[in-house]
């Protein structure tokens, strides 16, 4: 999935991939509903007309839970809110005439190193010189998606946090390549949209998820050597440290084969950090096909 905002206009374009990967597409509509909620003008671009009908019910009803709270004493207003967010809202087919108009693409397709610098490399014959190319990859590097590009100095991070109405982090990541003038671009961009932006290097995982990934492995491995039962790590955490969900409910929520991802391209690449060691029974499960929530088990089981 991508999009492209044209920062000095006030118009945001998007092009969404639907690859059956839900939690993917479910983030990407709300990054474009976020986009239009914020007077961006939003045309989303994806293959098939089927997949766009999906997309903009998707937004439709997530705009009407959010406006239930907002402005739960006053329908009207958020009846107007809706109608005037979806005015902002328009689909298309022709991906390349949107790219050919466009001051900023963001991608966030699945979590894969080939996969996302094929897509850049094809962006980058058809997007002006001056567009500005960013990810949303929570885990790889920046720079090596740069790199499949012409435009290193106008290649930048974007990373968003689900769920994206709700959450206001973005982590802006800038390369040694980044130009200055990219990074306040991309900072610019996501206080246009409501977030708070924090600066990152181009480091495994940014932020966040250097520290919130190894914090779930080391959980796993605490499991594993049997010093506690995983429901017990689960209940700890949330009643110890209040965290809202336990490692164990957020790896299976996140799900296990990204997660298996993640800790094994940080592994390659710091092959001697203990952090970054890979676990057996994170492994196993991946292989028998239990990637959490999304397969109906993962650590645990759901109906």
């Amino acid at each position: 999935s991508w999009a492209s905002a044209c920062l000095n206009c006030n118009k945001m374009y998007g092009w969404l991939l639907y690859d059956n990967d839900v939690e993917s597409f479910s983030f990407f509509f709300f990054n474009f509903q976020v986009a239009a909620a914020s007077g961006h003008t939003v045309v989303l671009v994806d293959q098939s007309d089927e997949i766009l009908k999906k997309s903009t019910k998707g937004i439709e009803e997530s705009l009407k839970r959010v406006t239930k709270k907002k402005f739960a004493d006053k329908p009207e207003a958020g009846a107007e809110f809706i109608e005037k967010t979806l005015k902002n809202l328009t689909t298309s087919t022709d991906a390349v005439a949107v790219v050919h108009s466009t001051d900023l693409v963001i991608e966030a397709i699945v979590e894969n190193q080939e996969i996302k610098n094929e897509l850049f490399k094809r962006l980058d014959k058809f997007a002006p010189e001056h567009t500005i190319f960013a990810s949303n990859t929570s885990s790889l590097q920046i720079t090596q998606l740069a790199n499949s590009t012409t435009r290193q100095d106008r290649f930048g991070g974007l990373h968003f946090f689900n769920p994206v109405p709700m959450m206001k982090l973005v982590e802006v990541i800038k390369t040694p390549m980044t130009s200055q003038k990219t990074f306040e671009s991309l900072v610019d961009f996501s206080k246009a949209v409501g977030k708070s932006p924090v600066s990152c290097k181009d480091t495994p995982g940014f932020i966040v998820n250097r520290l919130l990934v190894p914090y779930m492995m080391e959980a796993v491995r605490l499991f594993e050597r049997g010093d506690a039962s995983k429901e017990d790590i689960d209940v700890a955490m949330k009643l110890g440290a209040g965290y809202p969900m336990g490692p164990f409910e957020l790896l299976d929520y996140v799900g296990l084969d990204t997660s298996k991802y993640i800790i094994d391209g940080w592994h390659s690449l710091e092959p001697n950090n203990p952090l970054f060691a890979p676990s057996p029974l994170l492994n196993k499960l991946v292989e028998e096909k239990k990637l959490g929530k999304k397969t109906g088990e993962g650590f645990y089981k759901y109906k």
